[in-house]
């Protein structure tokens, strides 16, 4: 995208992700988890109590909750990215403290050891962490390290017997700290630069155990929402880290948590998803029962309005969270640009959607009994933790940009050898100056899409080819510099989520038509609202980072900031004069 194409192979047909035998398993475990989250789990009283209750801890671990993605000749139910998403959004429909208990424990707490563990690692952690008789957590965070994972300062020091590490620091905001026995911890440890043969810290990945000794924790901490989970700092003091429990390489610790931290992402899209879809419920129900001026509100334009929009952000949610989970089970190993914008778009949907059922509901869903206050509280958090959406916007621009530079410095090179690379030139040559001239460059999805969704499939392609040309033209424009554009970055990354979210739902639209589905016509008219809209703001983005008021736009809140900060507040007296 970030180069005026799209590799339609990656997206299109939208993905079948599941073979016959997978399929059935799933079917098997969804009427249960369903049924004991409707039945069993009581997310009012998790709430109140500020922990999971014990029978329902006890009811999850029966059931497998903690193992679904561990390998069956480990002890796990040996789940698929997608069914795995399938269950993470039943879970995330009812309880999101049960939903922050489980994924601190298997899509972070112990997912080092499956991605990055060694047999002997695997076979001695993985069974105990999937029946729950242990417990796992992710210790990255720490008081002056949260979005800059690489100025974390706990270390682990190797002994001179070589045989283990020694560790001493403490971790802040840890999901799970209070209860975990399986630490995965990230430790700055001392090594020898093979150039220049001086010491220097790299961070370290280690397996760590609470039986090791030295190992103690704070009080559970008092949260804005998912209260239900446990979250607490975690101490480190002298703890013996056997050297076999490093995991992966020694100084390849930051690989380790980043790889980590991708790979579950796709699931918040998934379990966010199936929030939306409880909310929801309720506030249609309320729409089509409740009567106001004589008709039932769910006839007026401006709720009408809330209920659609709610559903594009629901549908486009759903949508990517099903393409990359079936992406990765499909073999794809480069899909953390896609899992960042899922985790962005997921979480910023689901605050929206809540936001909007609270105001369709009126009073009705400001008040506790509606249990939608709850689950606004809890999603606040989704925007924060693992890679706040600021920080993932400019991982999602910066990686872009670095993809279409390499592109770039391709051209240079062949521009050394014209004659031996003049095919390859002229194109590009000619993809220019059509662009300049408002000209389609040829990018088309007709093949792709079904032909219902021939519209929208042209919007989309337009809209990336001009992004293709404006990325381009900002990378002349600023060179290596851009990773301090902000501004840019932002925007930019606003139009690649856009546009990403655009090429999933024609990818599942158009599924559904070619397959004759039901709900094939309201599917496209989701899909063809959301790409009229989408398409119309990346329009937008594009012509502020052509136009020379951008600059000025950007000085000026660079400037407001500035001022505010250094006057420790507001600038403005107040209009009255005290």
């Amino acid at each position: 995208m970030f180069k005026g194409q799209i590799a339609t192979a990656q997206v299109f047909p939208f993905p079948k992700a599941l073979n016959g035998e997978q399929e059935q398993f799933l079917q098997e475990l969804v009427g249960p988890v369903s049924k004991f989250f409707e039945e069993v789990n009581d997310p009012v009283k998790n709430d109140a109590l500020e922990k999971v209750e014990d029978h329902t801890m006890e009811g999850l671990k029966e059931m497998g909750a903690f193992g679904l993605q561990v390998p069956a000749d480990l002890g796990g139910l040996g789940l698929s990215n997608t069914q795995y998403a399938r269950l993470v959004e039943i879970v995330g429909g009812h309880d999101l403290g049960v939903g922050i208990t489980l994924g601190a424990h298997q899509s972070i707490g112990f997912k080092g050891i499956l991605l990055f563990g060694n047999k002997a690692q695997k076979e001695k952690y993985l069974p105990k962490l999937a029946t729950g008789e242990h417990i796992a957590a992710f210790c990255l965070t720490e008081p002056a390290s949260g979005s800059d994972a690489a100025s974390i300062k706990t270390t682990a020091v190797l002994s001179p017997c070589g045989k283990h590490y020694i560790m001493n620091g403490s971790k802040i905001w840890i999901s799970n700290g209070g209860l975990a026995e399986i630490f995965t911890v990230f430790a700055k440890t001392p090594m020898k630069d093979p150039k220049t043969g001086e010491m220097m810290d790299k961070i370290t990945a280690f397996i760590v155990e609470r039986s090791f000794g030295g190992i103690t924790h704070g009080p559970p901490e008092k949260k804005m929402g998912i209260k239900a989970s446990n979250t607490a700092e975690v101490y480190f003091e002298d703890v013996r880290v056997p050297a076999d429990c490093v995991l992966g390489e020694v100084g390849g610790g930051f690989k380790v948590a980043m790889n980590i931290l991708n790979n579950g992402r796709f699931g918040m899209a998934a379990a966010l998803s199936g929030t939306m879809k409880g909310v929801m419920a309720k506030a249609i129900d309320h729409a089509a029962n409740r009567t106001q001026f004589g008709n039932k509100i769910h006839t007026y334009g401006a709720i009408q309005e809330k209920v659609a929009r709610m559903t594009m952000l629901q549908y486009v949610t759903e949508s990517m969270a099903y393409m990359i989970s079936g992406n990765m089970d499909s073999g794809a190993t480069d899909f953390q640009i896609e899992a960042a914008i899922s985790k962005i778009f997921a979480s910023e949907a689901a605050w929206t959607v809540t936001d909007e059922s609270i105001q369709v509901m009126g009073g009705m869903g400001f008040m506790k009994d509606s249990g939608v206050e709850r689950v606004m509280r809890d999603l606040r958090i989704f925007r924060i933790f693992e890679g706040t959406n600021d920080i993932l916007r400019l991982f999602v621009a910066l990686n872009g940009f670095q993809n279409a530079g390499n592109h770039l410095k391709s051209l240079q090179k062949a521009l050394k050898n014209p004659i031996g690379n003049a095919g390859l030139l002229a194109g590009e040559i000619t993809k220019r100056a059509k662009r300049k001239a408002g000209l389609s460059t040829g990018l088309t999805l007709q093949g792709s899409i079904h032909p219902e969704l021939a519209q929208s499939g042209d919007l989309t392609a337009k809209a990336i080819e001009q992004f293709g040309a404006v990325i381009e033209e900002l990378l002349v424009k600023h060179g290596k510099k851009i990773i301090d554009e902000q501004f840019v970055l932002k925007r930019v990354a606003d139009c690649a989520i856009d546009l990403y979210a655009m090429v999933v739902v024609l990818s599942r639209a158009s599924r559904s038509l070619s397959q004759g589905h039901p709900s094939a016509q309201h599917e496209k008219m989701l899909c063809d609202t959301w790409c009229m809209e989408a398409h119309d703001r990346v329009m937008r983005d594009i012509k502020l980072l052509r136009s020379g008021q951008s600059k000025q736009l950007f000085n000026n809140m660079r400037s407001i900031s500035a001022a505010v900060v250094e006057n420790g507040g507001l600038v403005s007296p107040h209009p009255l004069g005290f």
